[in-house]
């Protein structure tokens, strides 16, 4: 072997022993295969298992072996790897060997190490399990690791919680769930603050469930309280269980229409209909909430809910304005004459809800206005030549609007 290509491998090695990133080990596999095959590793790797009488070998020697593109090679390195716990990723990467009997050996040695495993070694292990186990025959290995997960204590799987792998964070969130290690005010407080949507609504279902039929404060509040519109929705839902159903009211005019639709639900269920509560909220005047005139568009009528919509275009307040535009579109009450003065609405946020409430009149002429004549064909250009097809007059209005909206973005 070179010393530069010796170097190389090794610092490989080093870099993945104290790295973080749980692909270094298959690249280093992929490496060490590619300098085999093209003779840049002379002598061969497994050269050693042949040695009289047998030694362990060393890390490096072990690694190459276990790379080794003979499967021979590899299935006999395996044992060596049990006395040498670092390398136990590459273990993880046989496992999905394309040699089933490399493959059996390196599960049964899997197997046999996971327990034994501290738990900043089991994090480690457990970050390459699951990379490796996206590969073809790389489930069962992962199988291994998730029946480890069952049974290892607390005190071990705690750490994974906040693991930087989001799909082992992930993981560890379901065993402590199957397990019943979080309280329901515990899963209520990670829903509400975790930033990983599958985790929420996991701790957001887990805290309900586990919660029963006496939900209270301690898991409701973190609920209600969350940034997450999916956890918020879950906590709403949750009111019914505790007997809190008015208790939704305020959430008919969440930002959310997941939340506003649960909170209709809710009520419904405790014999309430939003509509009249919608339309006093849109009647109130100035205390109108930002989101009333979506949620009055969301379970209104064209007929008798419209002309309220049309008439808080004119709020003082924009996302009032905005709503009702979006609440228009909602229920297919847009009239395009009388909601292109919007479009030169002191707020981005109107604007925008009026190009995408006029959008489809963007190919159609304003009723009334007759087609403008073609442009006149350029000199030089053949009589038969294809003319671009005048711009409607809606289409320039619409371009212009969005010209401008971009250059104040």
């Amino acid at each position: 072997m070179s010393s530069s290509v010796y170097e190389d491998v090794t610092e490989r090695l080093a870099q993945a022993l104290v790295g973080a990133d749980p692909g270094a080990w298959a690249e280093l596999d992929g490496q060490i295969r590619g300098l085999v095959r093209w003779g840049g590793l002379v002598p061969a790797p497994g050269e050693w298992l042949s040695a009289t009488p047998p030694r362990q070998p060393t890390v490096l020697e072990l690694a190459l072996a276990l790379c080794d593109p003979d499967g021979r090679a590899r299935e006999a390195a395996l044992p060596y790897a049990a006395h040498t716990p670092a390398l136990l990723p590459l273990v993880v990467v046989r496992c999905a060997d394309w040699a089933e009997p490399v493959r059996d050996r390196a599960r049964a040695l899997l197997c046999a190490q996971l327990p034994g495993l501290a738990p900043e070694a089991l994090a480690s292990v457990a970050s390459v399990v699951l990379r490796e186990g996206r590969r073809l025959r790389g489930e069962a290995a992962r199988e291994l690791l998730t029946a480890r997960l069952r049974e290892v204590p607390e005190a071990h799987l705690a750490p994974l919680l906040t693991s930087e792998e989001r799909e082992l964070r992930r993981l560890a969130h379901r065993i402590a769930v199957e397990r019943d290690l979080l309280s329901p005010a515990r899963l209520a407080t990670i829903a509400a603050t975790h930033l990983d949507v599958v985790v929420q609504d996991m701790c957001a279902s887990a805290a309900i469930t586990a919660a029963g039929d006496t939900v209270d404060e301690t898991v409701l509040a973190p609920l209600l309280g969350s940034r997450s519109g999916r956890v918020r929705a879950a906590g709403v839902t949750a009111l019914r269980r505790a007997g809190r159903a008015a208790e939704a009211e305020p959430f008919l005019y969440d930002r959310s229409a997941l939340v506003r639709a649960c909170a209709r639900w809710t009520l419904r269920q405790a014999g309430t209909d939003p509509l009249p509560l919608y339309r006093a909220a849109c009647a109130a005047g100035d205390p109108t909430p930002f989101f009333a005139p979506v949620g009055l568009a969301e379970c209104g009528d064209r007929v008798a809910d419209a002309p309220v919509l049309w008439s808080l275009t004119g709020h003082e307040l924009p996302r009032v304005r905005a709503g009702a535009v979006v609440g228009l579109r909602l229920l297919d009450a847009v009239r395009f004459p009388r909601l292109v003065p919007l479009l030169d609405d002191s707020s981005p946020r109107v604007v925008r809800e009026t190009l995408k409430a006029l959008a489809p009149w963007d190919d159609h002429l304003l009723a009334g206005t007759p087609p403008p004549a073609p442009p006149p064909v350029p000199v030089g250009v053949p009589v038969d030549a294809p003319v671009p097809q005048p711009r409607s007059w809606v289409r320039r209005v619409l371009g212009i609007a969005r010209r401008r909206g971009a250059d104040q973005g």
